[in-house]
């Protein structure tokens, strides 16, 4: 019998490229999304589609009705500066619309959960790499969401038997090798995509957020998972709960990290564009280093990062957007 699997989230970047995991795997695949963020051109043809919001439940309990083996979470808000100057609505969207989704997937007898959550939840690092055993303190208040949620899954599982898999990454990045990936990121936060928007000439200039911070080159380090990776350890971290009968939690990391400088210079080796950038201040949670370690993913799931060196996380999103201007 195949597979069904929801997928909550599943026309944005990072829910598009599992949907295409999940197909190519054979698994039959319904996106629910609102398309504040995601898009259209991201669902593809083999995917049935519900366009609907997580803050309604009574949409989410009349999507489940058709019968789910399992959901995949992908429809939080994410963008860790937004959330220190509007916590409420990642209050209401994050924390109540993941309520949501549980409490309908209790009514409707769907057992199986993956979560996409952070490694924001650790906050400043207090050791490298940080693995699941690091202390949580959230530095800024999307990743304190992250976490609260991660809190709420261990009690569904409790109460609910609900199996859960909350895996914590820090920056997705890249596209689809095969070009399978057609949607843009709409107003991106995260480093590479707005690169790509400079270096297309979608914006004028990037902001560097601090060059003052104890690394080699005064610039912030992270850790950068290429997406086709990410997708690829969503369908395991399935497998493994659905087989085991056991949540888990889990870091999904490449284990080094990456300067900001780093990657504009490389893209701009690579994409042959000037990429002009100007230094600003300093945002409000960041964090001089944060990488994390991914040895329980691949002890459990045998999985580990396999295309999320820079030059593929580059090169990959230069192919998506150098036709974009």
């Amino acid at each position: 019998m195949t597979m069904k699997i929801l997928l909550i989230g599943g026309a944005g970047y990072i829910g598009s490229h599992v949907a295409r995991e999940l197909l190519d795997n054979n698994v039959s695949v319904t996106v629910f999304d609102n398309l504040s963020s995601g898009q259209r051109v991201n669902i593809f043809p083999e995917s049935e589609f519900i366009e609907g919001d997580i803050l309604d439940y009574t949409a989410l309990c009349s999507a489940m009705t058709e019968g789910f083996d399992g959901i995949f979470h992908f429809a939080a808000l994410k963008a860790a500066g937004e959330s220190m100057v509007s916590p409420q609505k990642y209050s209401t969207n994050n924390i109540n619309g993941t309520i949501n989704i549980l409490n309908a997937a209790t009514e409707t007898n769907v057992r199986f959960f993956v979560f996409s959550s952070s490694a924001a939840v650790y906050g400043d690092p207090v050791y490298f790499p940080i693995n699941e055993e690091h202390p949580t303190n959230p530095q800024n208040y999307y990743g304190f969401t992250k976490l609260e949620i991660e809190r709420i899954l261990t009690w569904y599982d409790r109460l609910c038997n609900i199996r859960f898999a909350a895996l914590r990454y820090f920056n997705a990045a890249g596209y689809d090798a095969q070009k399978r990936i057609r949607g843009l990121e709409k107003n991106p936060q995260n480093l590479l995509p707005c690169v790509m928007e400079v270096a297309c000439g979608k914006r004028e200039i990037l902001s560097i957020y601090g060059n003052d911070y104890p690394t080699p080159d005064g610039t912030g380090i992270r850790d950068y998972i290429h997406v086709s990776d990410l997708a690829s350890a969503h369908l395991k971290a399935y497998d493994y709960i659905t087989d085991h009968k056991k949540s888990i939690t889990l870091n999904l990391g490449s284990e080094t990290g990456i300067s900001v400088q780093t990657i504009i210079e490389k893209a701009r080796s690579i994409t042959g564009r000037p990429i002009p950038a100007k230094v600003v201040a300093r945002r409000d949670g960041d964090t001089a280093r944060l990488f994390a370690s991914s040895g329980k993913a691949e002890l459990l799931l045998g999985w580990k990062a396999r295309c999320s060196d820079v030059d593929s996380l580059i090169k990959t999103t230069w192919e998506a957007y150098k036709n974009s201007s």
